[in-house]
């Protein structure tokens, strides 16, 4: 049984999701799936040219699973080019770093924004103002706060 895949941070979703040679039908094309883990560590290296060691920290991976991503991305990338096939970008396990999610209490709607876009007065489906962040994006400060941790202490036991 393989190992299961740690989910990956990513800051954003590409603008545009396929790319192709000029001048050839996409229907005649044979296609490489990049996935948005291997487009964020092209962006991380290649494009802001950090060492593995910092672009690992900011996917929250090891630099040793970080080196397969990107070789990864890199094999793919040189198969398209060599062999003029298009490029889509799409899938992969990974986690938006730059968003906050948001649940309706009243509804159970969930969804997400951006940091820096201020906390949603109402819920966008019911509008209701019953709203709160979503359970899995809280702080574990938060999540042990009705345990009796304080902030700060964490899931550590009180002796």
């Amino acid at each position: 049984m393989t190992r299961p895949f740690k989910c990956r941070c990513i800051k954003s979703e590409p603008q545009i999701g396929y790319f192709k040679p000029r001048g050839i039908p996409l229907t005649s094309l044979e296609e490489v799936n990049l996935t948005l883990d291997e487009f964020e560590a092209i962006r991380l290296a290649d494009l802001e040219g950090l060492y593995q060691e910092e672009a690992a920290e900011k996917m929250k991976v090891s630099r040793q699973t970080f080196g397969n991503i990107i070789n990864s991305a890199h094999n793919k990338i040189a198969e398209a080019i060599i062999n003029a096939k298009a490029i889509k970008i799409e899938g992969g396990v990974y986690k938006m770093t730059n968003m906050r999610k948001f649940k309706c209490s009243d509804c159970n709607h969930s969804w997400e924004l951006p940091y820096g876009t201020g906390r949603p007065q109402v819920c966008p489906e019911c509008k209701s103002k019953n709203i709160h962040r979503a359970e899995e994006d809280r702080g574990c400060a938060r999540t042990n706060r009705s345990s009796g941790y304080g902030r700060g202490k964490c899931g550590r036991a009180i002796k």
